[in-house]
């Protein structure tokens, strides 16, 4: 019986260091794993006896491309601990920052890092080559996400204007205005980058997820709401450990989450707009449509157009925000120390990001414990690869690599975000 070795050592056009691992004997997988070698970073450990007011600078450093979620995640949990509420102005201003967030990471992912696979491309330059209007189209639009981000958090890389209770200063009235113009273009430009990935040859890849996502009965969860499923569950951020944990496996620097029965679970776009559909904007309803697309999508592959259809709605509740702003006045409210616990989740572009912190009676955090959306989805990734590689044994060799690594990419995966945590234990005789 024959074997077949399926190896990439260095996954191309991902965040971080990751690698593919796939073994067949004749018919029979015998092996699927989608290793993660980064070296781990220890922030939960180092910050153990720092104020809780630095927690959001210190884990925003976790990732360069998706800070906010670390920062805002951060933050709603310290302001649990120390029992305060910020106000409706403050508020939305934090949802604004996050719009830019999801606007740059979203086009990037799209764009430039998942868009060659289904053209036959090895990058964006090559498809720049064949469709320069496309590309030029893609970094406008990640521009204006990144301008958002530079206004309102004074950088667009690990913004230096939020703190816990708020920003340090408001937001300037006209330049924030300013924004308006690109923020109104950005809606069509979304819609017309989505139309133009809906004519993909996408591979025929259906799965029943369980779909875990923040929802709030308002608004399109992307800093709020209560944990739910798409199998009935309905927990308060408090609960997620209750629910849901954490293992080390050989294969990745990179905790692997899983519900409390051991199952996996899906977290990011596909989740997102599974669970919270009804309250999307009109328009993004219509570009879906368009797409054609229903009020769930179990094609993993499609991924990339439910991020271009929450880019489009990221623009438009931007763009409201925009039109009407005003400085908020306090810009922070105060958060003297105290002891206490806090937890908070945001939704990162990737998925649900999770935190919970203890203090003691000097503000200081006595107990970290992040969970990054790639984690949670890890379990699941290999489920989808062991799933796409059964269904395509025919293929030759480097089609079915490819075909992996595309599978792996639906995922927009961030492995630095994932390997921040590592148990280890040194034994000494």
């Amino acid at each position: 019986m024959s074997e077949r070795v399926l190896q990439v050592d260095a996954l191309a056009r991902v965040e971080g260091e990751g690698a593919l691992y796939v073994r067949l004997k004749g018919e029979e997988i015998e092996k699927v794993e989608f290793r993660i070698f980064e070296p781990p970073r220890f922030f939960e450990a180092f910050l153990q006896g720092r104020d809780g007011h630095e927690a959001p600078d210190i884990t925003s450093r976790i990732c360069g491309i998706c800070p906010i979620a670390y920062i805002m995640g951060a933050s709603h949990a310290m302001e649990m601990a120390l029992g305060v509420s910020v106000t409706p102005e403050i508020h939305a201003v934090r949802r604004l920052i996050y719009c830019g967030e999801w606007i740059q990471s979203h086009v990037l992912h799209a764009a430039m890092l998942h868009a060659p696979d289904f053209l036959g491309l090895s990058d964006a330059i090559k498809i720049a080559e064949v469709n320069p209007d496309l590309v030029k189209t893609a970094l406008r639009l990640k521009k204006i996400g990144n301008s958002l981000m530079e206004v309102v958090g004074g950088r667009s890389v690990h913004p230096v204007n939020t703190r816990v209770g708020g920003f340090y200063s408001a937001p300037e009235k006209a330049k924030v205005r300013a924004l308006l113009d690109e923020l109104e273009w950005g809606i069509e430009a979304s819609r017309k980058v989505a139309l133009a990935f809906s004519t993909f040859d996408f591979p025929d890849d259906e799965h029943d997820y369980t779909f875990v996502s923040l929802s709030d009965p308002d608004t399109y969860a992307i800093c709020e709401g209560r944990l739910v499923s798409n199998r009935g569950l309905n927990i308060a951020v408090s609960e997620f450990n209750d629910h849901f944990y954490e293992e080390h496996v050989d294969r990745s620097n990179a905790l692997h989450g899983r519900m409390r029965d051991g199952s996996p679970y899906l977290v990011g776009p596909l989740a997102r707009y599974a669970n919270n559909y009804a309250l999307l904007s009109d328009g993004a309803k219509e570009t879906a449509a368009m797409c054609g697309l229903g009020e769930v999508v179990r094609n993993p592959f499609k991924s990339i157009l439910v991020r271009m259809i929450e880019t489009q709605y990221a623009c438009e509740e931007a763009a409201s925000i925009v039109r009407d702003y005003e400085e908020p006045k306090p810009c922070f409210v105060e958060t003297p120390p105290k002891a206490g616990e806090g937890h908070g989740c945001t939704e990162a572009p990737r998925g649900i990001c999770y935190h919970t912190y203890k203090l003691d009676d000097e503000g200081r955090i006595t107990h970290a414990q992040i969970v990054p959306p790639t984690s949670q989805n890890q379990p699941q990734i290999e489920v989808d690869l062991t799933r796409v590689v059964a269904a395509n044994l025919g293929m030759t060799d480097a089609d079915l690599k490819w075909r992996c690594e595309q599978t792996i990419r639906n995922y927009d995966p961030c492995i630095s975000c994932a390997t921040h945590f590592l148990k280890l234990t040194v034994e000494r005789s």
